[in-house]
């Protein structure tokens, strides 16, 4: 090939490399949903709007959440595993929808159809009564429910969740006959609890302004130390429960096969709107940490977490079909 030629060869590519990087759109150039598998209004969902509404500036571009409740908080993982690898659907990871694959048949694997993005942040549980209840501690309500077995009605955010199963091995630990109601999140089991249709509630903190305003009182939380907010509340290690740390740690996913760059671009734009200060001050209220892991991190923690949970299940028995 002469000289010449090799000149108009590479002036023609210099040429046409504008036009074919124009063919191929900057991510995002349309708004990517966050799915949220759980009602308005509960801790989870304050949290994940704000994550959003961070997250619109750290990209440029809308970032939108979407409420799908029920089926134990998988309704999210679900969606993702069947949605096209294009970083335009993620999804809230919860430690639920790594374990109920384990207790019955899932439409996804938790294994295999999901691209770990990053680790965000943990639950703080604790008990929940009405303010107006003759129970002003944890021993007050457990002494009632041993009086009158099988009259207590405790709610949880959903059945085979995170507080649904604590409260499941509370209750053992005391020999207590009461009845675990799930609710498909936060938000309708606060509801229950205001009308006395439940006589305490396992929750995260969507429902602290509520104490603050004099409606509800915990009893317990779940943390290792006690809650900045309310110093005056014991956790469940100090209520002489050992080693009864219980949290419920969750990240974002997208499906599996999505390209390197793609998950590189979310990563980054998440991670800033993790740490945006109007997404801190909303964790802030909800007594929640800031629990970042980058990609390749949360991918081993959700491995080493899938592990778990598969043998969790094996040793309690939960398998259901």
């Amino acid at each position: 090939m002469t000289t010449s030629r090799r000149a108009l060869l590479g002036a023609a590519a210099l040429l046409a490399a504008p036009a074919a990087l124009r063919a191929q759109p900057r991510f995002p150039d349309r708004p990517i949903t966050v799915l949220v598998p759980f009602p308005p209004g509960g801790a989870t969902d304050v949290q994940m709007r704000g994550l959003a509404e961070a997250a619109t500036r750290a990209f440029g571009q809308t970032v939108l959440t979407e409420n799908r409740p029920g089926a134990g908080s998988t309704l999210g993982a679900a969606a993702v595993a069947r949605a096209k690898p294009d970083g335009y659907l993620v999804s809230q990871m919860t430690l639920p929808a790594l374990r109920l694959p384990f207790m019955q048949r899932m439409a996804y694997d938790p294994r295999r159809d999901f691209t770990p993005i990053l680790h965000l942040t943990g639950y703080t549980f604790g008990v929940l009564v009405r303010a107006d209840s003759p129970w002003s501690t944890w021993k007050d309500l457990v002494a009632d429910a041993r009086t009158r077995p099988g009259r207590h009605r405790w709610g949880n955010t959903g059945a085979n969740g995170t507080p649904h199963l604590a409260m499941v091995d509370l209750a053992e630990a005391e020999r207590l006959d009461v009845e675990h109601i799930p609710f498909r999140g936060e938000s309708e089991g606060t509801t229950a609890l205001l009308g006395g249709h439940i006589e305490a509630q396992a929750a995260g903190t969507g429902g602290a302004q509520l104490v603050t305003e004099g409606k509800l009182r915990y009893l317990n939380f779940w943390t290792r130390e006690r809650v900045a907010r309310f110093p005056e509340v014991p956790t469940l290690m100090e209520l002489g429960y050992p080693g009864m740390v219980v949290t419920s740690p969750y990240g974002l996913v997208a499906p599996a096969g999505l390209d390197p760059a793609i998950l590189a671009t979310l990563h980054d734009g998440f991670r800033r709107a993790l740490h945006d200060p109007a997404h801190l001050a909303v964790l802030a209220r909800l007594d929640q940490p800031v629990e970042y892991l980058n990609s390749a991190d949360y991918a081993r923690n959700m491995a080493d977490t899938i592990n778990l949970e598969e043998k969790r299940v094996e040793r309690l028995g939960l398998r259901t079909g």
